[in-house]
């Protein structure tokens, strides 16, 4: 299937079409290798779907299903959200790093019945209202007892029982994951997302603005992101629409990088721009162009970005993604423009506005808007959420949130958030969500977050808060009160403490002039502190 063809065929877009097709045609060509050295043929990988499927069939699980799936990256990740659509179910995953309040928010939008999680994380459930949730298996050890959830053990995830058929053929528009946004001016959205926009997001990502792939069934890609997030999700999904293969991580590690790439001859990687800046600031090494590793979409492309290029011998080539898109904007090979996102790819178009959605003249910063040439290229919308659905559908195009810019040759150049996201390291930050944590504290009046330049990549989170009158807060322990209830990529670096914070008129708080301001000498540095926050990482070794 061109990466933007009208004849669409099934075969080409399911996934459960797919893996069949190349377990048939193809049985003993390594699909999967993963982080300790073993690997999936085609074959085995059928194998093993068709074994937990049949296990969620026994489980009550149906075509059209929502299935939560916690977990980190791994073999078990990979075979439940195959498992699960190859029962025309939808697959529903929730970042490993939420807890409180936000994944009680998660698990009731879900809508889902059963979960499929690891104990240390299935334990956070204690804590939070289950909503619907009524059963969820614990994979890679044993059983943990949760009040008012039948937690079930892994070995319930395994049936040699003969899978019952389908009740009707899974279609390209039919949902096939829900994954969630960080939530920006409000709760995490869940984005409903087809086959359809789901793999042409992948196959939009790794080619050029025509359509033409960077990558075939020879290449092996990396995941070295999250596959509850949709830039881990492209990777898996354009390997086995390709028949190519893909090297499963639990994350990035700037240590055992370039081992891994040789280990696993890995040909082809995203990189976020922090991943970029850490390889480059590693010492020299003998044969370090000699490598597998041939393609990095590098997101953001930076001056780090430039140098890897020039550094490693790898082309490069940068995208600009949503969650909800599917890389409208995409680069040439190897550019050199630091900062730019590329030009409209065809099959896409774009617009940047103002306020009231009316182009803005070329080099004037406004809003980008999508939308695509065919029906089902971006998500359909927000899971159970009809009203935010609305707004960011609006006038028949998808709103970013996000300031660009164009220049005359129709290069688009990212300026800013218009929302109150914030990124660091990888991971979108709700300003809404740490605040709501921060409020939580009996001696915080106000608060805000916002973020400000890292000297590494991409943002550092400041928040700045007011006290109750009367009340005193020694930072190290509002940090011990932030640990936790939010996710360890939400807890703040710089905590400034504020008599009142600024308000516009109508009593609204000005992010803009905290931004603006900074890292300032009344500021507090938890790093400074030696207070460090490390991610978490889980072995599901029994």
């Amino acid at each position: 299937m061109n990466a933007h063809s009208l004849a669409w065929r099934r075969e080409d877009i399911v996934q459960r079409d797919l893996l069949e097709r190349w377990a048939r045609e193809v049985p003993e060509r390594v699909f999967a290798v993963h982080d300790d050295g073993s690997s999936w043929t085609y074959g085995a990988t059928l194998q093993t779907v068709r074994a937990t499927a049949s296990a969620l069939q026994a489980l009550g699980v149906q075509q059209g299903d929502h299935v939560l799936v916690w977990l980190p990256n791994g073999p078990d990740f990979l075979r439940t959200w195959f498992a699960i659509n190859h029962l025309g179910a939808v697959c529903v995953t929730i970042n490993t790093a939420y807890r409180g309040g936000l994944l009680e928010h998660v698990v009731r939008n879900s809508g889902a019945r059963l979960m499929v999680s690891i104990a240390p994380l299935i334990e956070r459930l204690a804590d939070v209202a289950h909503a619907q949730l009524e059963r969820a298996v614990s994979l890679g050890g044993p059983a943990v007892q949760v009040p008012g959830l039948e937690v079930l053990h892994g070995e319930t995830l395994n049936s040699s029982a003969p899978l019952q058929p389908l009740q009707r053929p899974i279609e390209p528009w039919d949902t096939q994951s829900i994954y969630y946004t960080s939530g920006t001016t409000g709760p995490s959205k869940g984005v409903v997302s087809s086959y359809m926009h789901l793999l042409t997001m992948a196959r939009s990502t790794w080619a050029d603005g025509d359509g033409q792939l960077f990558v075939d069934h020879s290449d092996r890609c990396m995941v070295n992101l999250p596959l509850f997030h949709a830039g881990g999700l492209v990777i898996p999904t354009l390997m086995l629409a390709l028949g190519g293969s893909v090297t499963l991580l639990q994350g990035f590690d700037t240590a055992s990088f370039w081992t891994r790439i040789a280990e696993t001859r890995t040909t082809c990687v995203i990189l976020l721009g922090v991943m970029a800046a850490f390889l480059v600031k590693q010492p020299a090494r003998e044969g370090e162009r000699e490598t597998p590793l041939r393609h990095a979409i590098c997101l953001p492309l930076t001056e780090e970005s430039l140098s890897f290029h020039t550094r490693f011998g790898v082309r490069i080539h940068t995208v600009f993604n949503m969650s909800e898109i599917s890389s409208p904007l995409v680069s040439d090979m190897n550019p050199d423009m630091v900062g730019s996102c590329g030009k409209t790819r065809s099959g896409m178009q774009t617009r940047v506005v103002d306020e009231n959605d009316i182009e803005v003249p070329v080099g004037t910063v406004g809003e980008l808007l999508v939308r695509g040439d065919q029906p089902w290229t971006l998500a359909t919308g927000y899971n159970d959420d009809p009203a935010a659905t609305a707004r960011a559908w609006r006038n028949g195009w998808f709103h970013t949130g996000d300031a660009f810019r164009q220049d005359a040759q129709g290069n688009h150049f990212f300026v800013d958030r218009m929302k109150d996201a914030i990124r660091r390291r990888g991971e979108n930050i709700s300003s809404f969500e740490v605040e709501s944590a921060l409020l939580l504290h009996p001696a915080v009046m106000e608060a805000a977050a916002v973020g400000v330049p890292s000297p590494e990549s991409e943002d550092e989170l400041l928040v700045a808060i007011s006290l109750v009158p009367g009340q005193t807060l020694d930072p190290v322990a509002l940090i011990e009160f932030m640990r936790p209830r939010v996710a360890h990529f939400m807890i703040p670096r710089y905590i400034r403490m504020l008599p009142e914070l600024p308000k516009t008129p109508t009593q609204k708080v000005q992010k803009f002039s905290i931004r603006a301001e900074g890292v300032t000498a009344d500021t507090w540095d938890r790093e400074a502190a030696g207070i460090r926050i490390g991610r978490e990482r889980f072995d599901l070794k029994p």
